[in-house]
């Protein structure tokens, strides 16, 4: 019991706390199954290094800010038969990240632009890289402040320094020329080195009344389209649908619901 007292506190003081934890127990299944001192030693760092993988990926989760947790298996396709499997289930290798590309996600509000982007960043939380999650709207209030306090350099840097930057719901609420001028900022900064998964409900044509400017609005989309994948959503509300099913929407309120909130640009 000494020993194993002993090698206990050797594995806790080189920080293998999870190791240390199950030794005991791991060293009785060991004798059980008579394995070799090179298999126990393999057993004893691989409960570590998944520890160690899952503490990981919970902070790497946390700083994303997502705002849920749905992954690209959830994703109802044939629900919606307008998206390509295929193209997404490409996406999901996450080879367009090595080419500094982008992925825009167009289509009316609760058609799963939003969840695609999720799970997107899931894939790329599980690659080890980094994330960060951000509404339009939220995102350039913000860079719009900075600007105006002279400190737009400083504030950029958060938005530059993940691999995946989601900008959601982009085009909900209109934005001044002062927006529109910081997100041309933030968007030549990634250009080529990072890449920009955004979801919006406007067409690229109407960039340039979202944005109060059509000469940054085609500067802007000129970047964002140079290395892209575009997927037009075309298809029901999931939420109505769920309404629907609920009996609480006939064919003819849903098809109101929908003009309703395509109008106010709701989710």
């Amino acid at each position: 019991m000494i020993a194993l007292e002993q090698a206990r506190s050797y594995l806790e003081q080189l920080g293998l706390t999870e190791a240390a934890a199950v030794l005991e127990s791991r060293l009785e299944h060991a004798a059980q199954k008579q394995l070799s001192y090179v298999e126990v030693l393999g057993d004893l760092l691989g409960v570590e290094a998944a520890a160690r993988r899952e503490r990981c990926l919970r902070t790497r989760t946390r700083m994303a800010h997502l705002p849920y947790h749905r992954t690209l298996e959830q994703f109802d396709f044939s629900f919606q038969p307008s998206i390509d499997e295929r193209v997404v289930r490409e996406l999901s290798t996450l080879t367009f990240i090595a080419d500094g590309a982008n992925v825009l996600l167009l289509g009316p509000p609760g058609v799963g632009k939003t969840h695609l982007a999720v799970g997107l960043a899931i894939k790329v939380i599980e690659r080890g890289q980094g994330v960060y999650f951000v509404r339009a709207q939220d995102l350039l209030e913000d860079l719009r402040k900075a600007q105006a306090e002279h400190r737009l350099d400083r504030r950029l840097r958060v938005y530059l320094a993940p691999k995946v930057l989601i900008i959601d719901e982009f085009g909900v609420w209109p934005y001044d020329r002062s927006a529109a001028t910081a997100l041309f900022s933030l968007v030549s900064g990634r250009y080529e080195r990072g890449s920009v998964i955004l979801t919006s409900n406007k067409g690229f044509a109407e960039w340039g009344e979202v944005l109060g400017d059509n000469v940054i609005a085609t500067a802007i989309l000129d970047r964002l389209l140079h290395h892209s994948h575009v997927i037009n959503i075309r298809g029901e509300s999931y939420r109505l649908r769920e309404k629907r099913r609920a009996g609480l929407f006939g064919p003819a309120q849903a098809a109101m619901a929908t003009d309703a909130v395509g109008e106010t640009g709701g989710r």
